[in-house]
């Protein structure tokens, strides 16, 4: 009885085991679903935004050879005018001439008749051989020696298709937080996580990601090849959510299962600001880095400590600086473009990082997190800009007008820059023009500061024109307006 007892009791360990796997595999299969619709919209607005590259391409190509068809237009034209003129100008001498001879030859004294008789003659016949071979021939002709070779492109629009890439090996399985070894600490925060038992695909490294504390966007925290990290540094008295996914070169996991996290409560805060402006020198976060699997973030920036502050007489590290700041706000802004309030026309890509255009009308964007309090900067970066329009930058209430230029309503405060010059535009009113304008390549900041509740912008790190606006007061989102000439890329929403 008993060995039978034992034996039946490993046989349900080893199914129990079987069945918590299958259970872990279908997690599998709904991430999978998940990841795969979040790759097919981004994947769309790739295609949106390449079939678009091709359509300006080919619009700036057929500008290109309209100018080459009104040239030859206006040539022609010209050639012709120039011989009804000099065409015009012969016929009235040689009527001229004609009427003369006409009154000459009904003149009755013979003896003035023989006086002028030999050099109307001779005058007579040079005019006439004036008139010789090719003078009364077209010099130009009607038709437009011109024609469009478009069988080429033709053919390879319709060879456009897409490449099938093969995948050499599959992407590692999403890992399992291990919620026995995750715990917080005053405003810290440690995790921990493993592959799936039954998981034989190889793992380069994990991404372990944070979102903001307060329900926003996850970012990025830690890159690297260890399986625990602690986070320090995070807001006190708040609710985090962290996930974390796996990758080769293959390709990156779905995400793991969402853990929330709340740590403890502080009343320990000191506000300071920083003057404007604040440029950056970045360190981009590489999934390959060595980093160490505890990151020393400060307060005020949760998941970031790879940044240098600099200014024009001295350095700061930010670490230091954002030591100072302590609850001011974030300095860094960070945040992508939201898909769900923006205009129709907007065009999404690079995990909504980037937008253009569709329309050539002026369409606006926000940004995903409002500011209400604190230090905010940002910037943009200007990635096409053709035919000199007119992108505006700033911030706006979440119900700002969508279908016009930023600023024309009272939701939003911007300035507007062309090639040349700026303006800032509030409620449809246009104030303190500003030498300086942007090309392709440019940068845009973006400062907000809630605390002395101003706003202020800068083009390629110089600040532009004086203080925009002032006694800003509430809910702000980042927000851009541009057409299809312009696309932008937010730079430091990292």
């Amino acid at each position: 009885f008993f060995p039978l007892q034992s034996q039946l009791s490993q046989a349900l360990n080893g199914l129990s085991d079987r069945a918590k796997e299958a259970k872990e595999f279908l997690v599998q299969l709904r991430n999978m679903v998940q990841q795969i619709q979040e790759n097919s919209v981004e994947f769309e607005a790739c295609l949106v935004a390449q079939c678009d590259a091709l359509i300006d391409a080919l619009n700036r190509r057929k500008a290109q050879l309209l100018s080459r068809v009104n040239k030859e237009h206006e040539h022609k034209l010209k050639v012709v005018r120039d011989q009804i003129s000099h065409c015009t100008v012969k016929l009235r001498q040689t009527t001229g001439l004609m009427e003369y001879c006409l009154e000459v030859i009904k003149e009755n004294d013979p003896s003035g008749f023989l006086q002028i008789s030999d050099a109307l003659i001779r005058r007579v016949h040079l005019t006439e051989d004036q008139w010789g071979k090719g003078t009364l021939t077209p010099r130009m002709t009607t038709d437009f020696d011109l024609n469009l070779d478009n069988a080429p492109l033709l053919q390879s629009i319709h060879q456009l298709d897409f490449v099938q890439m093969k995948v050499s090996s599959p992407v590692p399985a999403p890992p399992i937080l291990q919620l026995e070894e995750c715990c917080t600490h005053n405003n810290s925060a440690t995790l921990s996580w493993k592959q799936p038992p039954l998981s034989t695909v190889q793992v380069e490294g994990y991404i372990l990601e944070l979102d903001d504390g307060n329900g926003g966007q996850f970012r990025e925290v830690y890159v690297g090849k260890e399986t625990m990290c602690t986070v320090d540094g995070l807001h006190f008295n708040s609710t985090y959510s962290a996930r974390v996914k796996a990758f080769n070169k293959t390709g990156v996991s779905p995400y793991s299962k969402t853990l929330v996290l709340q740590t403890s409560e502080d009343t320990q805060s000191e506000e300071q600001t920083l003057p404007f402006p604040v440029p950056l020198e970045r360190s981009q976060l590489r999934r390959m880095s060595p980093f160490s699997s505890t990151l020393n973030l400060q307060p005020s920036f949760p998941g970031r400590s790879y940044f240098e502050l600099r200014s024009s007489a001295h350095q700061l590290s930010l670490h230091s600086s954002l030591q100072s700041l302590n609850s001011a706000g974030e300095l860094i802004a960070w945040f992508s473009f939201d898909p769900a309030s923006a205009h129709a026309d907007i065009i999404f890509s690079n995990d909504n990082l980037t937008v253009t255009c569709n329309s050539y009308d002026d369409r606006v964007v926000l940004g995903k997190t409002g500011f209400s309090k604190g230090l905010h900067y940002w910037e943009l970066s200007i990635d096409r800009y053709d035919n000199h329009p007119d992108p505006a930058f700033g911030v706006a209430r979440i119900d700002v007008l969508k279908d016009a230029m930023l600023g024309k309503d009272d939701k939003a405060w911007a300035m507007y820059v062309d090639n040349n010059r700026s303006w800032f535009m509030h409620n449809n009113s246009h104030t303190n023009r500003t030498e300086g304008g942007i090309t392709k390549g440019a940068t845009v900041g973006v400062l907000l500061d809630l605390t002395r509740r101003t706003l202020t912008f800068s083009i390629n790190e110089d600040q532009q024109g004086p203080v925009a606006f002032e006694n800003l007061e509430g809910l702000f989102f980042p927000a851009v307006s541009l057409n299809r000439n312009v696309q932008v890329r937010a730079s430091t929403m990292l």
